[in-house]
């Protein structure tokens, strides 16, 4: 998480439930990340679940998994490739870019969800979701990576 400066982020062990950091980053400086969203995004991670969670520790199996940063999409590429796959379900793994800040977050959010509507609209998400998104990309200016994983 943002810290005090670039070179001072606070870092917490997965599994650090999100309450425990909103109480350490507001006795830290309530003002400073009240006024940069950390505590408002935070307060509502925390009434949505306990913690954060790995990916990695996941093995359900999704139709589609969206990320926001690229490194984060190469990441979850590379765990699906290399798990054991029995079943060979295809999933698809679409990455936007979000700036990590709270206001690029909020607008990243809506166009999110707005592209999960449209595929979760398809009647045929293997055979339409080239075309989805290259409309999505076009109507929003957005540069999306995709991929489709074996599951």
């Amino acid at each position: 998480m943002p810290g005090s400066a670039a070179d001072k982020p606070n870092v917490y062990e997965f599994g650090t439930l999100y309450d425990v950091m909103y109480k350490d980053l507001a006795a830290k400086d309530h003002n400073l990340y009240t006024q940069n969203g950390i505590l408002h995004m935070l307060d509502r991670n925390r009434r949505i679940k306990p913690c954060p969670e790995r990916f990695q520790l996941c093995k359900d199996k999704f139709d589609i998994i969206f990320t926001c940063e690229e490194r984060v999409y190469d990441q979850v590429v590379e765990e699906l490739a290399n798990r054991n796959s029995l079943d060979n379900e295809p999933g698809h793994v679409i990455n936007m870019d979000i700036q990590d800040n709270h206001e690029e977050a909020t607008v990243g959010a809506f166009k999110l969800r707005e592209l999960a509507q449209r595929l979760s609209a398809c009647e045929d998400l293997d055979n339409e979701i080239d075309e989805i998104l290259t409309e999505f990309e076009a109507e929003h200016n957005k540069r999306l990576l995709h991929s489709i994983c074996f599951q």
